[in-house]
């Protein structure tokens, strides 16, 4: 196996120093996708399986492709529960994105199914993140340091409680869930409405405050777009996804037929 302690650790470095961090998205369970991906000079590669029909054994197979290509993989699952946190953390995935962080009690759950002892409560077991016990006790006494903890903020109680929750250190970083932010405060959609762009800010604010790497998603990628959300605070940027990807080609398709047949 490569060494995918010293690029996982690299990644926890980044999002430690506020560093520029780009990371991209798959939904679509294809291996080839994750190579094509990979191949960029992307830090990380996101699992969505929260909003996608990937399943924990597809997922493994993206983790292993992405590490052949030397890039972490952070799968996002469906919920915080430890039936999918474990087997992802077993196949060897770098860390991991939880959804719908509201407060401290999600916070300390999620850590205590993410984290060895003494910070945590994670079972001890053998499988590809142990490089089936050929480096088990240089990933036990290893991950706990070198894993990345993302949470996603996606409701208004997560803003509220955000300060109580950046206070555990455990905290790698924090992405903004806009699409979820937006419903929760009464805007389904309106990522635009001034109450959901001040939500935002106020995330943006607050890690900056307790020096935390903040984190958003672009799907229409341009280096105008991407320096607008650096501009506005955010330092690591989840650069689209295939799915987008496969919609706007497929949307520019359509516009050209109908250009096509009218013209």
């Amino acid at each position: 196996m490569k060494d995918i302690l010293k690029f996982r650790k690299k990644l926890k470095s980044k999002f430690r120093n506020c560093d520029l961090i780009f990371g991209g998205w798959v939904s679509y369970p294809e291996v080839s996708i994750t190579e094509t991906f990979t191949s960029t000079e992307i830090d990380f590669l996101a699992i969505d399986m929260e909003h996608s029909s990937i399943s924990l054994e597809e997922a493994k197979k993206i983790i292993i492709s992405s590490h052949g290509n030397e890039t972490p993989c952070l799968p996002r699952q469906v919920s915080h529960t430890n039936i999918f946190t474990k087997p992802l953390l077993e196949f060897g995935c770098d860390g991991m994105l939880f959804p719908m962080v509201n407060n401290l009690n999600d916070l300390k759950n999620i850590i205590n199914d993410f984290k060895y002892a003494p910070i945590g409560k994670r079972s001890y077991g053998l499988n590809r993140a142990q490089n089936y016990g050929f480096k088990f006790d240089e990933y036990v006494n290893e991950w706990n340091d070198s894993s990345s903890l993302i949470i996603q903020i996606e409701s208004k109680e997560g803003v509220n409680n955000l300060s109580e929750i950046l206070k555990d250190e455990n905290v790698d970083g924090v992405m903004i869930g806009p699409y979820d932010l937006a419903g929760s405060y009464g805007f389904p959609g309106n990522l635009e409405h001034e109450i959901v762009k001040n939500a935002c800010k106020k995330v943006v604010d607050i890690c900056k405050q307790n020096n935390k790497s903040c984190g958003t998603q672009i799907t229409d990628i341009s280096s105008k777009n991407i320096s607008e959300k650096i501009n506005q605070g955010y330092n690591f940027i989840i650069l689209s996804s295939d799915l987008f990807v496969l919609w706007k080609w497929a949307e520019g398709i359509n516009k050209t037929i109908k250009e096509i047949k009218i013209g």
